[in-house]
């Protein structure tokens, strides 16, 4: 095993918690913050998008969890991370942050989508399902650009879905919904799975994406705070 050289650098893993702390904080900010919004009305939407904020704070436990022993252990790639090195703990750790990731992001569409689908519970149990096997994948394929592919295949699927949805939903509610907010979460998204997948491959962008992506859930919590008038 490696020497922790990169743990030595303070300031990268300071950088990291700083980060992991932002978005667990807001994630978890915007579900209480809509939990009396929820308890009000019963509606849906509302309790979909919680949950998928919900999952954001523990897949961001997870994915800081991940870098910690990325960084600690001086990894370069997710292969070392696996069993050889950490027994089940790696492929576990690996599982419920790709499991989280993916089912926040289903969330976040089925709290947009749920009307267009006839409020078909069944869909829940598909994205479980396929949240499950994009888990799986991840720690049986070892393969970072077949899970890439999965991922990007799966950021096209959802920006379509997203872009029917807006389309028809925008002489109704013009400029009054978070369309571009959500397709730049689901951008960052996949960055932050990159960052994971191939550590060193988007390093010298690394501070770009934790910023971005801290600004944009800022952006979700304070138009939340200011919908709950809290």
């Amino acid at each position: 095993m490696r020497p922790p050289l990169e743990f030595l650098m303070p300031s990268q893993m300071g950088a990291e918690m700083i980060y992991s702390f932002v978005i667990i904080a807001c994630s978890l900010m915007v579900y209480y913050a809509t939990r009396e919004l929820y308890e009000l009305s019963s509606y849906k939407g509302i309790k979909y998008f919680r949950l998928a904020f919900l999952f954001f704070a523990i897949a961001y436990f997870f994915r800081y969890s991940i870098r910690f022993i990325l960084s600690f252990f001086n990894i370069r790639t997710m292969h070392e991370f696996l069993p050889e090195y950490f027994g089940i703990m790696g492929p576990l750790t690996l599982f419920f942050f790709m499991y989280f990731s993916a089912m926040a992001v289903f969330y976040l569409l089925y709290s947009v989508m749920w009307k267009r689908w006839n409020g078909n519970s069944k869909m829940i149990y598909v994205f479980h399902a396929v949240a499950v096997i994009i888990s799986l994948v991840s720690i049986i394929s070892r393969r970072s650009d077949a899970l890439l592919g999965i991922n990007l295949a799966l950021l096209i699927l959802i920006s379509f879905v997203y872009y029917i949805a807006h389309r028809d939903s925008k002489t109704k509610k013009r400029g009054n919904d978070l369309y571009a907010v959500y397709m730049l979460l689901f951008v960052f998204w996949i960055l932050n799975i990159m960052d994971i997948m191939i550590p060193s491959f988007l390093q010298q962008f690394q501070m770009l994406i934790y910023l971005a992506s801290s600004g944009i859930f800022l952006a979700i919590l304070y138009k939340v705070l200011r919908k709950t008038g809290n």
